[in-house]
């Protein structure tokens, strides 16, 4: 728009110009004394006439015969029209003459168009000065004014830029979403709400089947129980014993599938508590009579930074920071060898709490160290039974707790050590939590 208006601007000074400089050569014209006489000019000395003119304009008097009595520069001189004004050219040039006549001669004043279109410039750009100032603060006016407008816009970028890749509630920006991208917000909001609805009816569906599985096999490990004892024959005692491998086996991929259900479906609900020295006893000796059949030592160990209470109340779901627990310190008790030692770390700070599960197993290879991660995946180095879902399982809840799960090999000798970092530490905890403490 300013283009636009410095533009017109600018063709209405220019216009205006012309108009002066056509004033001018009129008045240059009529100016000539009018009992100055043809045979006068001839004679006059060139100073007299020439301070009538100057170099941007070319003055030309003919007598009543009209012979030319004097042209006021060298070279060609202009070619006569009749009164009025006139654009000739002349020698590849433009000129803009005009012509008045006067008793007994001719009176004509030309001026070079390049002059006039100089002069014109130079007055019509003085104009545009005014308007040039005011652009910057146009720029910054136009910018501040598209800022607020895209404001909503760019706190809906940032909000879902934000969100975890399963968080599928709806966008609430209250009565900051602008009427242009209303719909758009409507339409996301509904796509986010079928979504929702599809991951949750997976989970359902896992969750259930997982459920399902786990009578029948639980039952199909009683009755594999109940017929190793009732035929005790060397030929069927391996059979048998493969029977009930593979059972628990299924048992515990079913478990494992029916955590993930759960963590996967779980939404948090206010601000859950859990007593994190409490749940990490109790899983110590719960997994102690696992670690006893390898020979294993399992121990718990609480490193204190700073004192004070004995209560360790942490953010998150006690239900699912019991579940990571167990399943790291499962996962260590089955990688290590017999005769090897599991250790269960608290290293308490401040305002966090950090859980280190170190083991002297054969490690991972420096290679699957992210692989581990994903669901179902298992090192190519281990062996046993496993359902390559305990890592997961540990990756979802430490996420749910805003902490992180970091996986390395020992630098002082063989083994892993699966640390959960950042748990929050919780100073107010709920009546019932301390009670049950």
């Amino acid at each position: 728009m300013s283009i636009v208006a410095g533009y017109g601007i600018f063709r209405s000074a220019l216009e205006e110009a012309n108009e002066l400089f056509d004033y001018e050569l009129r008045s240059v014209a009529v100016s000539l004394p009018q009992s100055l006489s043809y045979a006068s000019i001839a004679n006059a000395e060139p100073h007299d006439i020439d301070r009538i003119g100057d170099d941007r304009v070319e003055l030309q008097v003919w007598d009543g015969g009209g012979k030319l009595a004097y042209y006021s520069h060298s070279g060609s001189p202009l070619p006569r029209r009749g009164p009025g004004f006139h654009d000739i050219e002349v020698t590849e040039r433009h000129f803009r003459v005009f012509g008045v006549e006067q008793a007994s001669r001719f009176v004509q004043v030309g001026q070079p168009v390049s002059v006039r279109d100089e002069l014109a410039l130079q007055v019509a750009s003085r104009t545009l000065w005014p308007l040039l100032g005011i652009v910057p603060l146009e720029i910054a006016l136009v910018l501040l004014v598209v800022r607020r407008a895209l404001r909503p816009v760019q706190r809906l970028s940032t909000s879902l830029a934000a969100r975890s890749l399963e968080t599928l509630t709806p966008v609430d920006l209250a009565d900051d979403i602008p009427t242009e991208i209303a719909p758009l917000v409507s339409a996301l909001n509904d796509l986010l709400s079928r979504l929702a609805k599809a991951v949750q009816a997976q989970r359902v569906f896992v969750a259930d089947a997982a459920h399902e599985l786990r009578t029948p096999l639980t039952a199909l490990k009683l009755q594999i129980q109940v017929a190793r004892r009732e035929n005790r024959s060397i030929e069927t005692g391996s059979l048998f014993q493969k029977l009930e491998e593979r059972t628990n086996r299924a048992i515990h991929l079913v478990q494992q599938l029916l955590s993930l259900a759960r963590e996967d479906a779980a939404t948090s609900n206010g601000k859950p508590r859990a007593n994190l020295a409490r749940l990490a006893s109790q899983v110590v000796a719960d997994l102690s009579v696992l670690a006893e059949q390898k020979e294993i030592d399992l121990g718990l160990e609480r490193v204190r930074i700073e004192t004070g209470s004995d209560s360790l109340y942490v953010a998150g779901d006690e239900t699912s920071l019991g579940s990571m627990l167990t399943n790291l310190v499962d996962n260590a008790i089955r990688y290590t060898p017999q005769g090897g030692r599991v250790d269960v770390r608290l290293v308490i700070e401040v305002d966090t709490v950090d859980v280190e599960v170190v083991d002297t197993g054969p490690g991972i290879p420096e290679v699957e160290l992210d692989r581990v991660r994903d669901r179902f995946y298992r090192a190519g180095n281990t062996s046993g039974t496993g359902s390559g879902l305990g890592l997961a399982i540990a990756v979802k809840v430490a996420t749910k707790c805003r902490a992180e799960l970091l996986i390395r090999n020992r630098q002082d000798r063989a083994g892993l050590s699966v640390a959960v970092t950042g748990l929050k530490r919780v100073s107010n905890v709920n009546p019932g939590d301390t009670k049950a403490a």
